[in-house]
């Protein structure tokens, strides 16, 4: 065990010589102190692990040593251990840092147990983490094996997502083994969606709450009730992603989570068109041609969402006004926080936000990029400091700030794909990693969840011969020429489009100001 040097200065040091001698049986070693210019000049020469600090003592008292001693050891964290009770002493050693406070008379044990937090907690918790998955490892097992419906699976990938969070916080050596069993959940969830993905479209079974489905459950029954709803898409965003935004807006809103099913493509083309329509794709080409874009076609994919809005709320015979802003960096970001006096007129506000479905794609193409997002756990930090540092978290102020509803989703996530899967198609095909669809599609079947006839699940097909393929689980479509190249390129990014928990079970979510 290694030996971890303190520093206890006190004006009364004589009368804690007991607490010494406890502390360096627990193999702690000890300088002591009596004033502070002592310990400033002890500071200078000797590095410590944690300082114990006595506020009231002649010469410099313990605030102004304490300020002194964080110039020169700034890292260090220091306990006060003071009979002072003042409340105005507290607030500012509080202000200035210091890592606990404690009140005289203490015990061996207080004193025990503040060395624990400020020194051993990362170790600690790291262990106490490590034993709890190990002790849970084997009922996430039997709950991926027992798992039937959407609402399992809901369950199944909370719960591995809850460990994945709480890992990468600690220097766990289980994230390897949690990585695994995540993958063997990712292909009982991918063989679950085979089984009932086409029943749910035809209507056979009762299927989840589904991407058109939104407005319906979700957005109309708010404005019913008379409420003004400010609905947040972020393109691409997971639900371990708003797991870690979570903690940042908890204090500004009650939260209402919930999940719900992507369609396939988990593409924004097809995914987040069925949000704003109501409608499933083959239903937005075939009504509203104009509206919808092909595959093939050089134009924007995205062009007609304030249109398709439009023609659900007609559809539905609504009259709410509604207003559509896409906001692609942080200098839209700010303007639309500028307008929120002339948006509240209006009953519902849909705003797009980009930032995360930029980061994947720059993840992808720039080495830099894939360097600091290099797991899941640098890329949901990245979100994270995006998220502080943008005028989005401006904009979740001032929401709670307002009267509003927020609902705030996606239209799919995306996962980390490892596994190359060869396909072949002609020179129409789409260039999406994660679906294909085309007429002279070749691949093994067994790799793929396969739509041969693309009407039944209500998708667009161009041509009679049209299939869809999608790919499962961590893997990817790769063609056979130049394939060690496009291997190498594409391996370790984040891609959607395919079958996935991380892609399909997506973050839902009701937020209502805590100011009502």
């Amino acid at each position: 065990m290694a030996t971890y040097k303190l520093l206890w200065i006190d004006d009364e040091i004589e009368l804690l010589k007991a607490h010494i001698l406890f502390l360096e049986k627990k193999g702690y070693e000890v300088d002591t102190v009596t004033n502070g210019y002592d310990a400033l000049e002890r500071c200078a020469q000797e590095s410590y692990d944690l300082i114990l600090l006595d506020e009231n003592m002649p010469g410099i008292n313990g605030l102004e040593t304490l300020a002194r001693i964080k110039d020169v050891q700034p890292n260090v964290p220091v306990v006060m251990v003071t009979k002072s009770e003042e409340e105005n002493i507290m607030d500012q050693a509080i202000g200035s840092k210091i890592a606990d406070y404690l009140i005289k008379p203490v015990n061996p044990t207080q004193i025990l147990l503040t060395l624990k937090k400020n020194i051993h907690q990362k170790e600690i918790v790291t262990e106490v983490a490590q034993t709890a998955y190990q002790q849970d490892f084997g009922k996430i097992g039997m709950q991926i094996d027992d798992a039937r419906t959407f609402e399992d699976w809901c369950e199944v990938y909370r719960r591995l997502t809850n460990w994945e969070q709480e890992l990468s916080a600690t220097d766990s050596q289980m994230t390897d083994m949690l990585a695994q069993q995540k993958q063997e959940a990712n292909q009982a969830f991918g063989k679950f969606v085979r089984r009932h993905y086409m029943s749910w479209i035809e209507g056979n079974e009762e299927r989840p709450l589904m991407s058109p489905d939104i407005f319906k459950s979700r957005v109309f029954p708010a404005l019913n009730r008379g409420e003004k709803v400010f609905l947040l898409v972020i393109d691409n965003f997971r639900f371990d992603q708003w797991r870690t935004l979570q903690a940042e807006i908890a204090d500004l809103f009650t939260i209402d989570e919930d999940l719900y099913l992507s369609i396939l493509p988990t593409a924004t083309q097809y995914a987040r068109n069925a949000i704003f329509s109501g409608l499933m794709p083959n239903l937005i080409a075939k009504m509203f041609p104009d509206l919808w874009v092909d595959e093939d076609s050089e134009e924007g994919k995205n062009l007609n969402e304030a249109p398709l809005i439009k023609t659900q709320f007609d559809r539905y015979r609504r009259r709410n006004t509604f207003t559509y802003h896409k906001v692609n960096d942080s200098q839209a970001a700010e303007k639309l926080v500028q307008q929120l006096p002339t948006l509240s007129g209006y009953d519902l506000n849909v705003v797009v936000l980009n930032f995360i479905d930029m980061l994947s794609h720059a993840r992808t193409e720039s080495r830099m990029v894939r360097e600091l997002a290099n797991n899941e756990a640098a890329y949901r930090s990245i979100t994270l400091s995006w998220f502080r540092h943008s005028p989005v978290k401006e904009l979740f102020r001032a929401l709670a700030a307002s009267d509003y509803t927020v609902i705030l989703t996606t239209d799919h996530g995306s996962v980390r794909c490892n596994t190359p899967i060869k396909v072949i198609g002609d020179r129409n095909t789409n260039t999406n990693l994660r679906y294909k669809l085309g007429k002279s599609l070749s691949y093994n079947p067994k790799e793929v969840f396969e739509i041969v006839d693309p009407m039944r699940a209500q998708l667009p097909a161009p041509n009679l011969s049209t299939a869809y393929i999608f790919a499962l689980g961590d893997s990817f479509f790769a063609y056979p020429n130049n394939y060690n190249y496009y291997v190498s390129y594409y391996k370790n990014t984040f891609q959607h489009g395919g079958i996935s928990m991380e892609e399909m079970l997506i973050p839902l979510i009701t937020l209502r100001p805590k100011k009502r």
